[in-house]
């Protein structure tokens, strides 16, 4: 039995929009919401237990004023809290495990303050086996746009198209797959150099994605789908694509080496400059 959605908060702006959102979120699945916050470690030379015991009332009034904020806006939902004392990435990857998803608040590039800025939301956003999301704090409610998923016409991964669609099903949008396509350097000198193979490349590449969404589109007729292949840097393309999103849905590849960020240059880039929430689904 899973706790619903897990979402880590620390006291931030950000942490509490991720908190709103996957309150929204719970509503629409049909589940609840468990809020944890992890605690930094005492380092053991200044660690006493009146320093640690210090810590712990503020964390509890934390969870405690975060749960009845939820409450509030969402009444009948089952809130639940927990105090993580196995430091913030352990604690956080692990109480994800009992969940359905995980949510963090996040800050764009440049921002010091939130899960994803730092050594433990890298870790964090690597080492979970469970689709993570990272929300900013601009906005906590479920935009109306549709969901961007970035796929890959040759890889495909089914279990991230799935995650996209799913939630576009839920939210009564449409999903838009979004596929990069990195050219040569050569093939950006111009006409005087080497022809444009831009209008010959894009089509077989579209008919390829839309050969990927079929099986999708006929799971989920409900939900429109899109195929769009743009020329460039994939992270920043992606991006761009997702101006209008309401979630942008990306794939992390699942490596078990210890070294390491472990979410790859695209899903690096799109969580750290995406307006929008990030969802991001682990994947063989």
């Amino acid at each position: 039995m899973t706790q619903g959605i897990v979402v880590g908060i620390d006291g931030t702006e950000q942490a509490n929009a991720a908190a709103e959102w996957a309150a929204d979120e719970a509503v629409l699945r049909g589940t609840g919401v468990h809020l944890v916050h992890a605690r930094e470690p005492w380092p053991e030379s200044v660690a006493s237990l009146a320093a640690q015991e210090s810590q712990e009332p503020w964390a509890e009034e934390l969870l405690a004023r975060t749960a009845e904020r939820l409450r509030t806006l969402h009444p009948g939902l089952s809130v639940t809290t927990r105090l993580l004392t196995a430091g913030p990435a352990p604690g956080l990857v692990a109480a994800a495990e009992a969940g359905e998803l995980l949510v963090l608040g996040s800050r764009a590039l440049g921002g010091v303050a939130g899960y994803l800025v730092g050594s433990v939301g890298l870790t964090v956003a690597g080492a979970v086996d469970r689709p993570l999301v990272l929300v900013r704090a601009h906005g906590s409610a479920i935009p109306l746009g549709p969901v961007t998923v970035g796929v890959d016409a040759q890889r495909s991964a089914d279990v991230v198209l799935e995650f996209a669609f799913e939630e576009a099903a839920r939210r009564g949008t449409g999903v838009q797959a979004v596929y990069a396509q990195q050219l040569p350097l050569y093939a950006g000198l111009g006409p005087a150099m080497v022809p444009d193979i831009r209008a010959a490349v894009t089509p077989e590449i579209e008919r390829s994605l839309d050969d990927l969404l079929e099986p999708w589109r006929a799971k989920f007729s409900d939900v429109p789908a899109t195929a769009h292949v743009v020329i460039g840097s994939a992270g920043a393309e992606l991006v761009q694509a997702a101006g209008n999103a309401g979630l942008v849905v990306v794939g992390r590849r699942t490596r078990r080496s210890a070294l390491g960020a472990h979410i790859g240059s695209v899903a690096h880039a799109v969580l750290h400059h995406s307006r929008a929430p990030v969802a991001l689904v682990p994947h063989d």
